[in-house]
């Protein structure tokens, strides 16, 4: 038989090997690469989605009670996940730096951005400080991490810094003869930017092994205890529920406190940290284009154009490489 598939030109059969069928391993794999492709555009979308959001939940609620009912649903889904799912559970060293971050991110960051804005400070100014957090994190990620960015990476944080700031201005909306901006909401907005910026590098550092979706629920779990002793503690809990309110909790809960922030702790295991906050740049520019679309906020043209160097900006961050870090002589 072999002989005559020989004359014939023809390979010989093999006998015992069945056809190449892709695995569900495969297909996992395909959509693990193109899922992380795509999550920097997600991520901006989803984030941004979150001012228009929360500018809608606000009216109906205090912020720490506000932030106990978003993280109180957050918390039923990632449960009903993990109970179906059966995943293994991370250590107690994992757990406990998961539940840090948590404070830090979730607790701090949202409970003192809704704190300094109920105070009295404008959300452009409060938008502005948080926008700043790429900087911060560059600056500490250096002697904490050793992810040391390069010349080419200042100068897309600055650039970017500049284009956020033009973005902005029109919508600052500071009048010194009003008061200005208290005390409080300065150290509210404060402790919000320490709070996203050291909860990215713990999470960078420390929370990188062990199931991602228990880790999660584990920030989840410790922001809901930090945010529920406040409530508990500073304000009345008393909620407006109506259908705008519900259907902008569903969007916070689902796409914001689960999409967004699953992207953005994928996107730090994957990649260097000062990447990653970059992002944080294109956040106020997208978020004016939502407010001109939902609310009728116009653009002036130094708007666009500050948008377009935080475009710029990006680009320059994200095609750069950490930089090794500096000697002596440098």
């Amino acid at each position: 038989m072999r002989a005559l598939f020989l004359r014939s030109g023809k390979p010989p059969p093999v006998m015992g090997h069945p056809p190449f069928i892709p695995s569900f391993h495969v297909f996992q794999l395909v959509w693990s690469v193109m899922l992380l492709r795509l999550a920097p555009f997600l991520f901006v979308l989803f984030w941004s989605s979150g001012f228009i959001a929360n500018k809608v939940v606000s009216g109906h609620g205090e912020p720490f009670t506000l932030l106990v009912i978003r993280f109180g649903f957050v918390l039923a889904l990632f449960g009903l996940w993990i109970w179906w799912t059966k995943p293994q559970w991370p250590t107690a060293s994992e757990t406990r730096q998961a539940a840090i971050t948590g404070v830090l991110i979730h607790g701090m960051y949202l409970g003192g951005m809704l704190y300094a804005l109920r105070s009295g400070m404008p959300a452009g100014v409060a938008a502005i400080v948080g926008s700043t957090q790429p900087i911060l994190t560059a600056v500490l990620a250096g002697p904490l991490l050793g992810d040391w960015p390069g010349r080419r990476h200042w100068s897309g944080l600055i650039l970017g810094m500049f284009g956020v700031i033009l973005v902005l201005w029109p919508r600052l909306g500071i009048d010194p003869a009003a008061g200005g901006i208290g005390v409080l909401s300065v150290l509210a907005v404060t402790g919000a930017l320490a709070g996203i910026t050291l909860g990215t590098l713990n999470q960078k550092k420390h929370g990188m092994s062990g199931d991602l979706v228990v880790l999660t629920a584990v920030q989840y779990a410790s922001a809901f205890t930090a945010s529920l002793i406040l409530a508990l503690g500073t304000e009345t809990m008393v909620v407006q529920w109506t259908s705008e309110f519900v259907l902008a909790l569903l969007w916070l809960v689902v796409v914001l406190s689960i999409g967004a922030i699953s992207l953005l702790l994928m996107m730090i295991r994957a990649s260097a940290v000062s990447k990653v906050t970059s992002l944080f740049y294109l956040i106020p520019a997208v978020t004016a284009v939502m407010a001109a679309m939902f609310f009728g906020e116009s653009l002036n043209w130094l708007q666009l154009f500050g948008i377009a160097l935080v475009m710029v900006a990006v680009f320059l961050i994200r095609s750069t490489s950490p930089a090794p870090a500096p000697t002596a002589h440098d």
